[in-house]
This record gives structure tokens, sequence and C-alpha cells, in this order.
């Protein structure tokens, strides 16, 4: 700990964050260890050294479990909030900003709507499983048909002959499974506004009224809604 402020205040200008730092600065216990006394008890030496020039960040989803001497040291306590609806938006569309979709901007508008209460992480769960589906519809596809698209072997050209999933009923549908599409012709599904909609079903948000009711007394007893 203290070789980290020191290289801190050799390089400074510098931040020093630190995520989930009620792991480190929780309130004493009769169950901690001495080694665990001795980190917290020199990162509260550092804190109070002059420390101009170094911005300490710590981050944290338990902000009741911090010491109240480390509490003291850090100046300002903010609380984030949830993200909002247009910030759920944004955060959607910048994780599918490089991954082929056919979803248009009024369905991340929908999908917005719909992730009322997701935190960040929640977010990215969604996505992560939302992936998953084109991959899923190419394991359970009964047939596939010819497509046009970017080639699997060299991106930069288009062909004419890839297979891609379809339903029975489709024009040129023919009956085969995934293991008899040569991996050279294989063209992905895009993501849909669907696979998403399959994939809110199955990823439900981790935050819930009594959590955010505790930060939002935490917030009013100790800390700010936003910096001014």
């Amino acid at each position: 700990m203290k070789n980290l402020f020191e290289l801190a205040r050799a390089s400074k200008p510098a931040v020093i964050f630190i995520d989930e730092v009620d792991s480190l600065c929780s309130s004493q216990s009769d169950f901690e260890n001495d080694t665990t006394r001795r980190i917290k008890a020199e990162f509260l030496v550092q804190m109070g050294v002059d420390n101009d020039g170094i911005v300490v960040l710590g981050a944290t989803s338990c902000p009741w479990w911090l010491d109240a001497a480390i509490r003291r040291r850090f100046e300002k306590r903010l609380y984030i909030p949830l993200p909002d609806e247009k910030a759920r938006k944004h955060m959607l569309e910048i994780c599918l900003s490089n991954t082929p979709n056919s979803i248009s901007p009024q369905g991340f508008s929908v999908l917005a709507q719909r992730t009322e209460g997701y935190s960040g992480a929640d977010i990215g769960t969604v996505v992560q499983e939302a992936l998953m589906m084109p991959i899923r519809n190419i394991r359970m596809a009964t047939h596939f048909k010819c497509a046009s698209g970017h080639s699997p072997v060299d991106p930069s050209t288009t062909v004419d002959d890839l297979l891609t999933p379809c339903s029975p009923r489709d024009p040129g549908a023919m009956k085969m499974t995934w293991v008899q599409v040569p991996s050279d012709k294989l063209l992905e599904p895009r993501l849909t506004l669907q696979d998403f909609i399959k994939s809110l079903e199955n990823t439900k948000p981790t935050v819930n009224a009594a959590d955010l009711k505790r930060f939002e007394e935490f917030t009013r007893d100790f800390g700010q809604m936003e910096y001014r």
C-alpha cells in the first residue's frame, strides 16, 4: 500500500482507483486477521498524507460496510444511480456497435424502456445472453438456405453461396443441420430485437427496491446525489 502511494506521488498527476473498496476498508471486526488490519492502517496513514496531485477513487456497491475512518478520508461520497432510459439506450448501442444486427433506433428505444431497473452490469449480461441467440438458432436449425454476405474466409469480399438458418417454409429451404454446413459457408444470422426480448425473459435485474432504498438512505446520511 505504501509503495502504491509512493509510486503515484512519483508519477503525479495520478489517479489511484480501488474497486470494491469495501473489501479493503470494511468496518473493524473480531474476525479480521493481522494482515488486514495492517493494510487498512497503512491505507489510513497514506490517505492522511499530503497527496497533492493525486486523486484516490473508490467504488463499492456496499458503502454501509465502510469503516467510519475510511469514510471520512473520502471527502466526496457520490451516489451513482441506475442508468436512466437515455443512458440505457446509449449503452446498448455502444455494446452492439461492432456486432451485425437488425435493430432499428425504435428497437433500441423499446429495449431501453424494457430494461427499467437494470444496472450497467445487468445490461452487459443481457447483451451477452442476446449474443448467444444466433448461435443457438444455428445449432437448433433444421433447414438452411442460400444467402449473400461477407465471406467468413475473407470479410472484404462478398459471396452469394453462403448458408444461413431459415424456416422450413422459406423458399429454397434445404433440410440439413449445422454440422452439414461447411465452416467457410456459414452465414451467422444478424442479431434481432426478438433475440434481445428472449434474453430479457431469461435475465432479471439484480438490484431490487430494498437495495435502492438502502443506497438512498446512506446517501442522505453521508453522501451526495451528484457532484457540484
